[in-house]
């Protein structure tokens, strides 16, 4: 074992035009459970789950088995698990029948719900939300508000959306303190959008996530998510949940939105549904799109819609979580890394905010604790240091924050926990005095 990176990686980044030292997502040569190993032999735990969707770990014996049976009968069309799959969301779910559209990732998803919602409603205007993650296709991209260099130099984008305050309590937008606030990122959206800048009714829907992924793991305050369920209600507006990066366990429960009993109107599915096997989901009630002229409904037609491995492995990986009880040790192991990350802030003044759910942890790294003053450098320092010991993750933002994010796969053990901490630990030592 050399590096990171060894010579192989080195050579691979290389001769593709890549600067060797910008190395810090491991090239994977074999992985399994937490762990992955690249080809100079060097071995990571993945802090991230690759991106959330390694729910199960890596190569889970039973998704794998899923898989290569699956493989030996069929690769491709349509088969009956999708449509067993389709009764097994309704259980999830818990609201009723449920027809699904059928897509390969969470962007796919993203821009199929936006065409539904406007064909169910026959209303043009979309409510996002600042801070916002959805997808980086064009109608995803549209519909988040992450950053501005998502969308700087490829408008114009799609029109009618609109962009309100979400509840970032952290690093308010409004700059306000909860709960003294009274959800005034919530009032704003009937006391200011729909007086100034939004009739009513012409929305369609608000698309919200559960908890705000990308943005830095912002979790609402209780009553916010309830409230904006009623909101919708009240003006005749869908409520879509973006559940891409939330779903099967993340959180704690099978879905993020469980946490406050909202039932949605549309649910949009991906990432961990398949383990890494590309599949993704717009799960909404049968009836919704009932056509009321003599067209046919349309449909998101995609080529590789329920592929037959995509359903296989969604059926092993909700398996897999049922049986082993991974949305309990989500809950369990996200509580106790949760609390030795927040003793970390002793020492390390750097972190300016232990915040998450579950196994979905934001470790907000500030300048100034009491100012929040954001510093992406030593936020991009500390994990490359957590790289070159071993710990793969990323730190990500909106509103100029950065926030390590902390998102193991759900059968993540104490013991590797403890590792990761210790690992953490000594990365921000070694960025807070270099060795000269």
């Amino acid at each position: 074992m050399a590096g990171p990176p060894g010579p192989r990686v080195a050579k691979l980044l290389g001769d593709s035009g890549v600067d060797p030292s910008t190395y810090s997502s491991p090239i994977v040569d074999e992985a399994r459970g937490i762990y992955v190993k690249d080809p100079d032999g060097n071995v990571f735990i993945d802090l991230i789950s690759g991106r959330c969707v390694v729910n199960t770990g890596y190569n889970h014996p039973r998704v794998v088995e899923a898989i290569k049976a699956q493989a030996g009968r069929s690769i491709h069309w349509q088969t009956e698990q999708a449509f067993i799959l389709i009764r097994r969301f309704e259980e999830m779910l818990g609201s009723g029948p449920k027809q699904v559209y059928w897509g390969q990732s969470g962007s796919i998803a993203n821009d199929h719900a936006m065409k539904a919602v406007r064909r169910i409603k026959g209303k043009p205007t979309i409510i996002s939300f600042t801070g916002s993650y959805h997808g980086s296709s064009m109608g995803a991209t549209s519909l988040s508000g992450y950053d501005p260099s998502m969308k700087r130099h490829y408008g114009p984008l799609v029109p009618n959306i609109v962009h309100v305050p979400y509840a970032s309590c952290y690093r308010c937008p409004l700059r306000l303190e909860h709960p003294g606030c009274d959800l005034a990122c919530l009032a704003y959206i009937e006391e200011v959008a729909f007086k100034s800048y939004v009739p009513p009714d012409e929305v369609a829907a608000v698309f919200v996530e559960p908890v705000q992924g990308d943005a830095g793991w912002h979790i609402p305050p209780d009553g916010w998510h309830q409230g904006l369920k009623r909101l919708c209600e009240r003006h005749g507006i869908l409520h879509v949940a973006d559940e891409v990066q939330m779903g099967f366990g993340r959180t704690g429960t099978w879905l993020g939105m469980d946490h406050w009993g909202v039932k949605p109107d549309v649910v949009l599915l991906a990432k961990a549904l398949g383990s890494g096997v590309p599949i993704s989901a717009v799960v909404l009630g049968r009836n919704l799109l009932e056509s009321t002229d003599p067209e046919p409904i349309p449909i998101h037609a995609q080529s590789f819609s329920a592929t037959p491995l995509g359903t296989a492995a969604a059926h092993a990986t909700m398996d897999v979580i049922r049986d082993e009880r991974l949305c309990e040790n989500s809950e369990r192991m996200g509580a106790y890394m949760k609390r030795r990350l927040i003793e970390l802030m002793d020492d390390h003044p750097c972190i300016g905010d232990v915040r998450g759910v579950g196994l979905l942890i934001g470790v907000e790294i500030v300048k100034d604790r009491g100012k929040k003053t954001p510093d992406p450098a030593t936020a991009n320092a500390i994990c490359a240091e957590a790289f070159k010991r071993g710990v793969f993750t990323l730190n990500m933002g909106s509103y100029g924050g950065r926030a390590i994010r902390v998102a193991p796969p759900l059968i993540v053990t104490e013991e590797q926990l403890d590792t990761v901490v210790e690992v953490i630990d000594e990365s921000i030592k070694r960025v807070e005095k270099p060795i000269p």
